[in-house]
């Protein structure tokens, strides 16, 4: 779902599991925290896929910084933006107008007009809607 090869996400369980709290929950926390996926979470792109490419593509800012590394993870008060170069991409101005009916998680903030994001807080189990049973994820992990 979230794009990983076996190795990458391996060593994110890996990070996870050694956190204090619930390994599924710290994991599915990592994931969501990548900023491709915050990319796609606030509306910038259609897919993670598509986020992961402009990423790359440096087509995004970090705190006013360039980051072309889509597993980076975004802390809470980080502001992502779209590079000014990058603002008349037809790709992120279509997923913007789709971006109403998708709706954006509340641990985020979209600032539209100014194509720009602030993390709020770090996602809660609650706030991600996914049908994922992170507890199988942990079990065929920790073996």
């Amino acid at each position: 779902m979230y794009g990983l090869a076996e190795k990458q996400f391996r060593l994110f369980f890996e990070r996870a599991d050694r956190q204090k709290g619930v390994t599924g929950t710290n994991l599915l926390v990592a994931l969501e925290s990548r900023l491709d996926n915050v990319v796609y979470r606030l509306g910038f792109t259609n897919s993670r896929n598509q986020g992961r490419h402009l990423v790359r593509h440096k087509h995004f800012l970090v705190n006013g910084r360039t980051v072309n590394i889509p597993s980076y993870q975004v802390k809470v008060g980080d502001v992502v933006e779209v590079r000014e170069k990058s603002r008349n991409i037809q790709a992120i101005l279509d997923a913007l107008e789709g971006v109403v009916r998708r709706g954006i998680p509340q641990w985020l903030e979209l600032d539209k007009d100014n194509l720009k994001g602030i993390i709020k807080s770090m996602p809660a189990r609650e706030d991600l809607t996914m049908p994922m049973q992170e507890q199988l994820i942990v079990e065929l992990y920790s073996k």
